[in-house]
């Protein structure tokens, strides 16, 4: 996200007659989120394709989506991520820089505002130290160490780590799905094209300037579908396309 990284994403360049085409899954946490934890009021702004940030700092500051500025923004943006990765009130205190009290205030607000997100953060706790291992959607299972030691400290990182993993372990299942489609598409359409590379969320290719225009929506269609049959989302997933002659263009 630096300017230090565009430098580097501008050395990466594609041969002549090409472009590198990005598809990138569109906050696919945050949704998986809203579909697992059964938020309806996250489910509510992605199916009216509302900025979620604001959204959620209007729901959680108590204001009118016009008066939310980009700092208050920021803060929910924060919230938003850091829930995910089961942030605690001092954890948050450091990243926004703001006292503990003020933290911890927001992330009540928080909580309070989206109720399925702490049902859900109780449920796969509690599940977790039980089994010792919590599951994605696919039924995946992700072992967790720690999360019954009496060393507070290291359970906490297990209960962290134990809220992440479904959601950030089904964001991995995805892309990994649609990787095996996508890969099977391009060889039966025989394509000059190449998928070349994932980076978290994003799958970077190859692609003959020719077959650019149709492969990156077919491409699409099949990252954004790539849940089906097994699971149906309660909410769609998206996926940005980008294009350029070196990867900084793409991005």
């Amino acid at each position: 996200r630096t300017e230090e990284g565009k430098k580097i994403r501008n050395a990466f360049i594609s041969e002549k007659g090409y472009k590198l085409v990005s598809l990138d899954y569109s906050q696919i946490e945050l949704r998986l989120l809203a579909h697992i934890g059964k938020v309806n009021e996250l489910k509510k702004a992605f199916d009216l394709n509302l900025d979620i940030h604001k959204e959620t700092a209007s729901q959680i500051f108590n204001k009118p989506i016009d008066q939310i500025d980009n700092n208050l923004r920021r803060k929910a943006k924060t919230i938003n991520y850091g829930i995910i990765y089961g942030i605690s009130a001092f954890g948050l205190s450091k990243q926004l820089n703001i006292s503990r009290s003020d933290a911890d205030f927001f992330l009540k607000g928080y909580f309070k505002k989206y109720t399925g997100i702490s049902k859900y953060i109780n449920e796969t706790t509690n599940f977790c130290k039980k089994n010792g291992f919590v599951k994605t959607l696919f039924g995946r299972e992700c072992y967790i160490e720690g999360i019954n030691n009496k060393n507070s400290s290291f359970r906490n990182f297990a209960i962290r780590a134990a809220i992440n993993a479904p959601i950030q372990g089904s964001a991995a299942d995805i892309i990994k799905k649609a990787m095996i489609n996508i890969y099977k598409f391009l060889k039966e359409k025989k394509t000059k094209s190449k998928m070349i590379l994932q980076v978290h969320d994003e799958l970077l290719f190859e692609m003959c300037e020719s077959e650019i225009k149709y492969l990156s929506m077919d491409i699409k269609k099949i990252m954004e579908n790539s849940t089906l049959p097994e699971i149906k989302l309660d909410i769609p997933l998206i996926v940005d396309i980008g294009q350029g002659f070196n990867w900084a263009e793409a991005h």
